[in-house]
Formats: structure tokens, sequence, C-alpha cells
């Protein structure tokens, strides 16, 4: 991961930051990386959820199970 600083931010602008932070649930720097990962047209989900996602929209992948040929373990919680 790399660091970026940003110095001499409008006061107007920081206020916005932490207003549409607040509005996200965010921290105003988890609000920043998500408007420069939008800039620089990161995708939203990881790629396993797209597919997932391009999958579940196309009707699915049906996979069959094989059966269970042992029972469960038991777990010593003690």
């Amino acid at each position: 991961m790399s660091t970026l600083t940003s110095r001499q931010l409008d006061e107007r602008t920081h206020a916005r930051l932490r207003g549409r932070a607040a509005e996200h649930g965010r921290s105003v720097e988890a609000e920043v990386r998500a408007i420069l990962d939008a800039a620089v047209g990161l995708p939203e989900q990881n790629f396993l959820l797209a597919l997932h996602t391009a999958m579940a929209e196309a009707g699915g992948v049906e996979l069959e199970l094989p059966p269970r040929t042992e029972s469960a373990r038991t777990v010593d919680l003690s």
C-alpha cells in the first residue's frame, strides 16, 4: 500500500468530504480512497463476486454435489 498526503486542502472541500463520508458511514480517509478508486476505474467488486453476479444473471450453473460418505466429526470445545 502507498501513502498519499494532500496538503493545503480547502476547508470547504474537507467539510464536504466529511459530510459525504458520514453519508456513506465511513471515515474521511476511506471516502477519499473510494473516490480515488472510482476515478481511476477500479471495479467495485472483486473478480469472483463479479463472476458470480454474471453467472446468476445468465441463469446460474448447477453442479452435482457428491454425497457425504463420512459423518461429521465431533469437536472438543473444552
